[in-house]
């Protein structure tokens, strides 16, 4: 095998190999020597099929997978040799003009991770903005849950029924005179204006007072659940049992019993709980942010083109998909198109904080544990339909890139953590509504420029990431003269070929 190196240029490559016939005609000839003793062939006694006639019958299926391997070995070796670290996955061309019996003329090009030496975690200083939870907010959020665990008492008999008023009431169904399966029912609540009940159901009992009866006429919907029901008209036989008035909800200690708790106290504990996770959050993303922008300004490398590209896809995708939920879909998508560059830079800076990250996490021992990744595929998992997602679950094991592209965010939190314990954090505390605006300022505010060159301006990242930080885009990068086959040689945007197509992730329940 002869390798010549026919591009060097910044990150890319390319390169020549070579393979001589002779090589690929013995590689032939061993793996028919390897599988005559088990070819079965009438006329000859097990074992005994000349060579021959065993190339002759699969010559053409062993010619095609001893070119498949010596092109994957071939492959190998060039990485390992030239301490090579694909940026993705390398494009491979055998060319067209190979016929058996001639040298394999191959050409390979590729992009390789940039150099980057680990920067120094000392000196780091952030600023934690933290809203302190009120004892005025618990009681905002607890009157908020009263608010929606509305109760009723009995109105008088004289009170005739409107829309917000409760109803007790039983009902027989009919068609053509004749009760249907599942149309009858005693003491049933009825809030009229709830859309609980088909269409026309309710609005007919507006007026009604507690004692009443009466018969409505209703029409199932076409699409109706129950087909023998669908679009027909029916019959109610209504009696109401009683009318009753929305009473305001006391917040006391019966108020958390009914809800399965020991006690108002309890409530509000997990209330204050649940007020401090949610700022925790917004906390969180405030110093992240802080963080993404002193690495970005500090480092200035090159990246690969090629998962710049990558990334930049996913955004512009997710883009166009928000697009095209616009009142104006045309002129969404004119603003943006606008904007292209702008977003290409929001790609770049994110593969190169993904990639300075990676660095960062290799450097310091930072790693996924294997029980945190068998948790991440379990938790995957459960996006699929029951009956794929033990299917899903060997894809994700079967398959290193699937399985780095799901470590990733995992791996990038625990960097991140990393670095918050190794910083110098100032504790400052402000409202809600201060650290909000603090995250929009930091959204729309330009990026600091770099050392070498300026750094685009920050844009606003597609909606799917309004809910997070700033997530940067590289995976986990492959430690320094790895072997391209291992799990982490290559970073998680290297999207090769499955050998196995994952499940399709279950449909969305309706709402």
């Amino acid at each position: 095998m002869q390798i010549n190196e026919t591009v060097n240029k910044g990150l890319k490559r390319a390169y020549q190999i070579t393979i001589g016939a002779k090589d690929i005609a013995a590689r032939i000839e061993a793996e028919v020597k390897k599988i005559a003793p088990q070819v079965k062939m009438p006329g000859f006694r097990p074992g005994k099929v000349p060579a021959n006639l065993v190339k002759k019958m699969h010559g053409e299926q062993l010619h095609a997978q001893t070119v498949n391997d010596v092109i994957r070995e071939s492959v190998d070796k060039l990485m390992k040799d030239k301490e090579l670290r694909p940026a993705m996955q390398p494009k491979i061309d055998l060319g067209a003009g190979y016929e058996e019996g001639k040298d394999a003329e191959l050409s390979v090009e590729l992009e390789v991770l940039p150099s980057i030496e680990a920067p120094s975690t000392d000196g780091l200083k952030l600023e934690k903005l933290v809203v302190p939870v009120s004892d005025e907010a618990v009681d905002e959020a607890l009157q908020g849950i009263a608010g929606q665990q509305k109760s009723y008492k009995d109105a008088p008999k004289t009170k005739k029924a409107a829309e917000g008023d409760q109803l007790i009431i039983d009902f027989v169904g009919k068609l053509n005179g004749e009760e249907f399966e599942g149309g009858k029912a005693e003491d049933t609540p009825l809030v009229i204006g709830s859309g609980q009940f088909i269409p026309g159901f309710e609005e007919q009992l507006v007026g009604a007072k507690t004692g009443d009866a009466k018969t409505i006429k209703v029409t199932f919907p076409a699409d109706y659940a129950a087909e023998n029901l669908k679009g027909q008209e029916a019959e109610f036989d209504i009696t109401v049992k009683q009318v009753k008035i929305e009473t305001e909800t006391k917040v006391d200690e019966e108020f958390a019993k009914s809800l399965g708790l020991e006690g108002l106290e309890q409530l509000k504990g997990l209330i204050r709980g649940q007020l401090e996770q949610q700022t925790a959050g917004l906390t969180r993303t405030q110093m992240k942010r802080q963080l993404l922008d002193l690495l970005a300004a500090g480092h200035d490398f090159e990246v690969p083109e090629g998962m710049v590209n990558a990334e930049f896809e996913q955004i512009w995708s997710q883009l166009q998909q928000e697009a095209a939920r616009e009142d104006d879909p045309a002129a969404a998508l004119k603003e943006i198109e606008a904007e292209k560059d702008d977003y290409r830079n929001i790609a770049e800076r994110r593969v190169r904080l993904g990639l300075l990250l990676s660095e960062i996490g290799q450097a310091n021992g930072v790693e996924v544990t294997a029980q945190e990744m068998s948790m991440l595929i379990q938790q995957a998992a459960q996006q699929y339909r029951p009956e794929d997602r033990q299917r899903f679950i060997d894809y994700v094991r079967q398959e290193p890139m699937a399985a780095a592209q799901l470590r990733a965010p995992l791996y990038e939190d625990k960097v991140v953590d990393f670095l918050f314990d190794k910083a110098e954090v100032t504790t400052r505390e402000v409202t809600q509504e201060e650290l909000e605006a603090a995250i929009e300022a930091e959204e729309s505010a330009p990026a600091k420029p770099a050392p070498k060159k300026k750094a685009p301006a920050k844009k606003e990242a597609p909606k799917k990431e309004a809910s997070k930080e700033e997530k940067p885009a590289a995976k986990k990068a492959p430690a320094k003269k790895a072997e391209p086959k291992k799990a982490e040689a290559k970073p998680a945007a290297d999207k090769k070929p499955a050998a196995k197509k994952a499940p399709a992730k279950k449909a969305a329940a309706k709402k």
